[in-house]
């Protein structure tokens, strides 16, 4: 029921005592979705108790090193544990070619499948998984090289049945209460259609999370942070240092709280700091002013997505009609 979120490394550029590279896990019903995967990543799962067995894809948003480097690490792993189940890799155009020349991740080589997922400079906006329960979609950024962000969305489920609508609608067969749980429409006995809009309270939205990496504030980014449950936006600088961000592609932490706002996010994870802040604190405070909702990632730390808070709050709202 509940998606888990866990930076794994919230350090910029390069590691510092107490942070780490690039790298953030999507835990689900037990299965992982990893966003980039900086230098030591696998170290970093052994010590957030993440299992590599259950990744079933990694997202990586573009090709500097503190984002992709643990990558080859993390596959030749997977490769010498005999994993067999395959994997799928969303990556800027090129990853195959670079996985192909790196001995022990070649993969015509690996024991178990890659689906690859490209996508080349210029595009828009693109489903890169497609899953029974969620998607998740990509949107390209404004960094200094061609990279790209994500946004990992729940299909919405049907709204909770109300049994004593149903009954007084003339609803009495167990197999037409499982029907309209699920949203699809009965015809009674005498011909009477009973709609799903009838019986189910509203709709209940799943959870959204978007990945905004090393960006400038942009207007792709904002679309992928739209109503987002959290959003984890880069926060390389403070203000102090705005033209410092500008000239290497990165927003201040004041900038991310803006794109959060801008979004309507509920939540907002500030990192990726730079080794000048010893303690981002600082950094959480400067985005507070402007969206108060504000926290400075802390690695390992578990942020815990509920849909059902939402889902009771929309119950309280309406009633069948």
């Amino acid at each position: 029921m509940t998606t888990t979120i866990v930076p794994l490394g919230t350090a910029s550029a390069i590691p510092v005592h107490g942070r780490h590279l690039s790298a953030l896990a999507l835990e689900r019903k037990g299965r992982v979705w990893l966003f980039d995967c900086g230098e030591g990543t696998q170290y970093r799962f052994l010590e957030a108790g993440l299992k590599r067995s259950r990744i079933d894809g990694i997202f990586i948003s573009h090709f500097h090193g503190d984002h992709l480097y643990g990558l080859m690490g993390l596959m030749s792993t997977m490769a010498l544990l005999r994993r067999e189940e395959p994997l799928t890799l969303v990556a800027p155009q090129g990853l195959r070619q670079i996985m192909a020349v790196m001995p022990g991740t070649e993969p015509d080589l690996l024991p178990f499948p890659i689906e690859f997922v490209e996508l080349d400079e210029g595009f828009g906006h693109a489903t890169v998984v497609a899953h029974d329960e969620f998607t998740v979609t990509a949107r390209p950024l404004a960094h200094r090289t061609f990279a790209m962000g994500f946004r990992f969305e729940e299909h919405a489920r049907p709204g909770h049945l109300h049994p004593d609508a149903a009954r007084a609608l003339g609803v009495t067969d167990y197999a037409d209460f499982r029907r309209l749980k699920a949203g699809k429409p009965v015809t009674l006995g005498d011909g009477t259609t009973i709609a799903p809009s009838q019986v189910l309270g509203p709709e209940r939205p799943g959870i959204a999370f978007a990945y905004v990496p090393d960006t400038r504030p942009c207007a792709d980014g904002r679309r992928l942070a739209r109503g987002v449950d959290l959003l984890y936006h880069e926060a390389t600088f403070g203000e102090e240092l705005q033209q410092r961000a500008i000239d290497t592609g990165h927003s201040t932490a004041r900038e991310a709280a803006t794109v959060a706002r801008d979004a309507e996010a509920d939540r907002l994870l500030i990192g990726h700091f730079s080794a000048r802040y010893e303690d981002p604190t600082e950094l959480a405070e400067e985005a507070r002013t402007v969206f108060p909702n504000t926290e400075a990632a802390e690695e390992l730390n578990r942020y815990v997505l509920d849909p059902r808070e939402k889902w009771a709050a929309l119950e309280d709202e309406h009633e069948p009609s």
